[in-house]
């Protein structure tokens, strides 16, 4: 009898520490939505080597591998941030009035092990989220490239995470972010517009104008080392884009094919926009103009893949090719040295999209914010919505980043040397070459 009564107790306690993360209550899980998200987070993992090639190909031949080892660290970086404390600074319940989340239970992710939710695996959906969580402070590095110190990236990018990345996806995709509940329906932010893009090339803009030009900006033509490189970064990103918007979806449906088909529509909208500008305004359609709007497209199209129709993202991607274009013309005049147009295609592009989607909204999302809203809900209701969830990822990103590259510019030196713009950052950095050329420039 005592050895069933001890049996019991210890039975109870197993029970009792199976509970211990949060008491989280299985579900059954959607195998066919489960297979497209971890299809969809695979894919936006292929955007980071792809963002590496893309970049990568555009800087000098001594810098690179430097270039790509920015995407690269990211991918190492922001992972472990995100694992420790990132998806719980951004999913979690509002602290501090709904600055950021925190959930204890998910520090090292100890509380989603076996948490099922929608008919996915939490798993999932945190290491989906995590890809984001890498490619935006990747994307910063596009606007400092060839003049940043890697230390100093590598503790600027883990700061820039926790600080400014984590609150923003807090407000805008957490259950009681303010801006998620802004309005009849919340801020319209379907895959990042405000969290990803709108961030990241602001952050660039404020990184590029406190570190100063590179030496030789102003006085010699640097040329891409390698487009080919470039063209076929840019075509991994298309790709992966659809993890990206389709997989925001986080079902495998009507909403996965309705972002799938619109991403596609608005990237060939932006790339052929483009070179039709292009072509008049210099007399030539370039490669590299082609993928500058195949990316201005799906930038605008990102945070309104699940709201608008073909016809909408065709419009979208004319729009972010237009703005992009003259907003990289306007950088050439007014002299700051944007490296790669971080802020000329991801700032911009992510602005156009998160406002002008108000237009091509779809009809059946407008009848459901109506209801939401008891009562009518207009277009112009949700362009004050979107207006404000733009001017608070710029005023955040733009005031945060400035304080962490000052404070941090005080004990690392953030801005490359001489010596190591002169050598290249690959050497310097690195001890490596990205050709094995003699000549490293």
């Amino acid at each position: 009898m005592k050895k069933i009564h001890l049996f019991a107790i210890c039975s109870f306690i197993l029970i009792l520490f199976s509970f211990q993360d949060g008491f989280s209550q299985s579900t059954t899980v959607d195998s066919g939505a489960t297979a497209w998200m971890l299809t969809s987070t695979t894919l936006v993992l292929l955007m980071i080597p792809g963002l590496a090639m893309f970049y990568g190909g555009l800087v000098r031949t001594k810098n690179v591998l430097g270039t790509m080892m920015h995407s690269f660290a990211a991918m190492g970086i922001m992972t472990l941030l995100w694992v420790i404390c990132g998806y719980s600074m951004a999913f979690g319940p509002n602290v501090l009035g709904g600055w950021f989340g925190w959930n204890s239970a998910n520090f090292l992710l100890r509380g989603i092990d076996e948490s099922v939710s929608n008919g996915i695996p939490e798993y999932v959906f945190a290491m989906f989220q995590a890809k984001f969580a890498i490619i935006t402070p990747a994307l910063i590095a596009g606007a400092i490239a060839e003049r940043i110190s890697f230390k100093g990236y590598c503790i600027f990018i883990g700061l820039w995470g926790i600080v400014i990345y984590n609150p923003l996806c807090h407000w805008v995709w957490a259950s009681d972010g303010f801006l998620f509940n802004l309005g009849a329906k919340g801020a319209i932010d379907f895959a990042g517009g405000t969290v990803v893009h709108i961030s990241a090339g602001v952050s660039g803009l404020v990184a590029a104008l406190y570190l100063g030009g590179r030496k030789s900006f102003k006085h010699l033509q640097i040329r891409p080392n390698n487009l080919v490189m470039t063209l076929i970064g840019a075509g991994l990103l298309w790709v992966g884009w659809f993890g990206f918007n389709a997989g925001s979806s986080l079902t495998s449906g009507l909403t996965s094919a309705q972002a799938i088909t619109v991403t596609q529509v608005a990237a060939a909208a932006g790339a052929i926009a483009w070179v039709i500008i292009e072509a008049f305004h210099q007399g030539k359609a370039t490669a590299l103009g082609f993928v500058s709007g195949v990316l201005a497209g799906l930038v605008a199209i990102t945070p309104a893949a699940g709201v608008v129709q073909p016809g909408g993202a065709i419009m979208l991607g004319i729009l972010a090719s237009l703005f992009c274009y003259y907003a990289i013309l306007l950088k050439n005049r007014l002299g700051y040295d944007d490296t790669l147009d971080a802020f000329g295609i991801h700032g911009v592009g992510g602005i156009v999209g998160a406002i002008c989607l108000t237009f091509f909204i779809r009809e059946s999302w407008m009848r459901e914010a109506a209801t939401a809203a008891d009562g009518s809900w207009t277009m112009w209701q949700q362009l004050g919505v979107q207006l404000s969830a733009v001017g608070v990822a710029i005023a955040y990103a733009a005031v945060g980043t400035w304080l962490i590259l000052f404070l941090l510019d005080k004990v690392v030196t953030l801005r490359s040397t001489d010596e190591a713009e002169m050598k290249g950052l690959d050497n310097f950095y690195h001890g490596e070459r990205g050709y094995g050329m003699i000549n490293p420039n």
